[in-house]
């Protein structure tokens, strides 16, 4: 009988050396399932990620701080208790430029995946 849920109690942490936080608890690097992935994550003050034209959907919900996009020129900042929807194929960069940590979580589909996100 196939499984009828997956409890995640111990999500997968992805190793990183930028300060950022990242916990998945479903996707290609927890549960082997590339159709979705689901992280919790913390920003840094002062982080920022390079350009990137990923080949999924990612929808970012912001718990609490801010969050810089930049998409296609423009500068898009997500407060707390906001969300966005980048397609797959948008040229996006992410930052923290601000002086508080950012708390929020982000859910790709089809999964995340380095191969998947076409960094510059």
């Amino acid at each position: 009988m196939a499984e009828k849920y997956n409890y995640q109690k111990n999500p997968f942490i992805v190793p990183t050396n930028d300060g950022k936080l990242i916990e998945e608890h479903f996707g290609e690097a927890s549960i082997k399932s590339g159709d979705y992935s689901i992280a919790h994550m913390i920003a840094p003050p002062g982080w920022e990620e390079p350009f990137q034209t990923p080949e999924f959907d990612e929808i970012t919900y912001l718990i609490r701080g801010k969050k810089k996009f930049e998409i296609d020129g423009e500068e898009i900042f997500l407060k707390a208790n906001e969300s966005i929807l980048v397609k797959k194929g948008t040229r996006v960069r992410y930052s923290n430029p601000f002086d508080t940590e950012c708390e929020y979580l982000s859910f790709c589909i089809p999964a995340f995946s380095i191969e998947r996100v076409n960094r510059e």
